[in-house]
């Protein structure tokens, strides 16, 4: 009675106070109230819950256990409404809830050999909002998703949507690996955007070790790079590839190959094959026949000597791959190709190039046909070059020997003035120490056995001497033609004997030298009227020079520009303006063009004073 009693008052009082706040009225209880004013509770240490067994699918955050179609989260899913009217897409649906991860992995095996991507991607977003058999919604492993991103690459996604669904692999507790990424690049790389595949890439590289790029990664990147003209970043990326031991394809190699000759770069490609020569897995690569020959003429061009023998390894690789084929294919190298690798050989004294030039002309020609001359004098001239000396009068002796007398003009072919003056500056390039030991081993080879006897060889010689200023040298040399190796001089060996007397200002010896070859029914050329004229010149005696070239037109030979240029130069410094104009008509009786030479002119009407000192 006293419990209802004290109830009953204090609901009384609150009912009075809500009614009227402002009236105050004590209460008459005989019970003891405590007070129940608020305070703050003492902080405790408080264990935390497990971990959320419910992670590794995003659909954990929906209602996933309702499932039906006209849920509010089913708008929010991958799924557009639409397909859910489609018997087909109810069907995809059906089998989606009934199948594992396993099953689904090798049903998109299937799929994929019939390019049936749009029910792969269908199939997958069904899939991961189906329960498995312990009542929960399906999780996919990487590989699985890679599927999807494929398929999603397959139906032409843009590389904006590869990549949210690549960064939507964290929902589901899936690190990206090396195969999604590539699928993302390939996405670049058939739009064209190199800065972002090289961005992404970057990407790559921070990520974990399943991440890290692979050969298709660099093979995507550096094609997208050589198809952009990026041909720098292109070139990074490939010593980058090439550096972390990845091999290259053949498609990658070749558009490196013609994007390094395309922009002139011979050197970075000589360091890229370098590299791959170095690797098991990159030495076998090799361009095309037609993009071999390529890489040779620009190695020719830019005289690289290490370009133009790798691009000779190349053919020689093609030659024996089609002689080892059945039926065999016979690829030959053109020739001239070669005579210009020799060329390059020889400036730049490689003689592991003149080696290998060699042994591949020799196998394209495959003993049907000896050498043409031009290739013989390209080999001359790389061994003269190289100072080698021996092998240079060798090569001499071997085309000697292959052509004898079969070529009617092999004289003019032979000449110590035109194709064999590279042997005579190296005959010539000690002085008489050189000169005397070529003219010794010369005289040791006439007698051995077969004897070899030479007068272009001998020719080089006399002229070597004359190159010197040694005259003595070079009529010794001129008269042990005949008595010492018992051959007869031809008009080279005359020639090179008037250059020597006109050469030291012995004009009256040089012309008695002419006078006794044409007695002796020598013919001569256009070379010896052209150092009779030099030798009058040198004596400043223009109007006996004049003379020579009227015999000489007589003989029928037509004085070249160069020589007309020299008597005219004479002609204006001795103030002979009669045997100028005498000049001035041969030119036009020749259609010769003649050029002002005001800066000649200049340099010789120079007043040197001492007031400039």
């Amino acid at each position: 009675m006293a419990s209802q009693m004290a109830i009953f008052t204090r609901t009384k009082t609150l009912f009075a106070k809500t009614l009227n706040p402002n009236l105050k009225s004590l209460s008459i209880s005989t019970f003891t109230f405590l007070s129940q004013e608020p305070q703050l509770a003492e902080s405790t240490p408080t264990t935390p819950l497990p971990p959320n067994p419910a992670t590794g699918s995003p659909v954990y955050s929906e209602n996933w256990r309702n499932q039906a179609p006209n849920s509010e989260t089913l708008t929010q899913s991958l799924i557009p409404l639409g397909l859910l009217k489609n018997a087909s897409t109810q069907r995809v649906q059906a089998i989606s809830q009934t199948i594992d991860a396993q099953t689904l992995m090798d049903l998109f095996a299937n799929w994929m050999t019939s390019k049936r991507w749009s029910d792969m991607k269908e199939m997958f977003e069904y899939w991961i909002r189906s329960l498995d058999v312990h009542g929960k919604p399906n999780k996919p492993d990487v590989g699985l998703y890679n599927h999807y991103i494929r398929a999603n690459f397959m139906l032409e996604a843009s590389t904006a949507e590869l990549i949210d669904l690549v960064a939507q692999m964290e929902d589901f507790a899936i690190v990206p690996n090396t195969a999604s990424y590539n699928l993302v690049l390939k996405a670049m790389h058939q739009a064209g955007e190199s800065e972002a595949a090289q961005k992404w890439l970057e990407r790559m590289l921070q990520g974990g070790k399943d991440s890290l790029p692979d050969d298709e990664t660099y093979d995507l990147l550096i094609s997208l790079l050589f198809s952009k003209g990026e041909i720098d970043s292109a070139l990074k990326y490939i010593d980058m590839a090439l550096k972390s031991g990845y091999m290259l394809s053949m498609n990658v190699f070749t558009e490196c190959v013609r994007g390094c000759v395309d922009e002139q770069r011979p050197d970075a490609l000589v360091s890229i094959i370098k590299k791959c020569k170095t690797m098991d897995q990159n030495k076998a690569l090799c361009p095309t026949w037609n993009l071999c020959i390529i890489i040779a003429e620009v190695a020719v061009q830019e005289d690289n000597s290490e370009l133009a023998f790798y691009a000779l390894e190349f053919l020689a690789r093609w030659m024996a791959r089609g002689e080892n084929a059945r039926p065999p294919v016979l690829l030959s190298v053109d020739e001239g190709l070669v005579v210009s690798v020799l060329g390059t050989a020889g400036r730049t004294f490689n003689q592991k190039l003149l080696d290998a030039s060699w042994a591949v002309l020799r196998r394209s020609l495959r003993q049907k046909r000896v050498p043409k001359p031009e290739s013989y004098l390209g080999k001359i001239y790389a061994h003269a070059s190289m100072g080698d000396l021996q092998r240079a009068f060798s090569t001499l002796n071997e085309f000697e020997t292959a052509y004898g007398d079969s070529i009617i003009d092999m004289e003019e072919i032979v000449s110590p003035f035109t194709s064999l003056y590279p042997l005579v500056v190296a005959c010539s390039r000690k002085g008489f120490e050189t000169l005397d030991s070529v003219y010794f081993q010369l005289e040791n080879l006439s007698r051995a056995e077969p004897p070899y006897k030479s007068v272009a060889a001998i020719n080089c010689v006399i002229l070597g001497c004359a190159n010197i200023w040694d005259l003595d040298r070079a009529y010794q040399t001129f008269e042990a033609v005949g008595s010492s190796f018992g051959l007869t001089p031809d008009i080279h060996s005359y020639n090179a004997l008037i250059y020597a007397f006109g050469k030291l200002k012995k004009t009256f010896e040089a012309s008695r030298v002419f006078e006794h070859l044409v007695s002796l029914g020598v013919k001569p050329n256009a070379m010896s009227y052209s150092l009779l004229i030099d030798a009058h010149l040198t004596n400043r005696d223009q109007k006996a020079a004049l003379s020579v070239i009227d015999e000489m037109v007589n003989a029928g030979f037509a004085p070249s520009k160069e020589t007309l240029k020299k008597v005219r130069r004479r002609c204006v410094r001795e103030m002979d303006e009669e045997s100028n104009d005498r000049v001035e008509a041969l030119a036009k009786k020749f259609d010769i063009r003649m050029n002002t030479e005001n800066r000649k002119n200049i340099l010789f009407n120079l007043e040197y004073s001492a007031s400039y000192a």
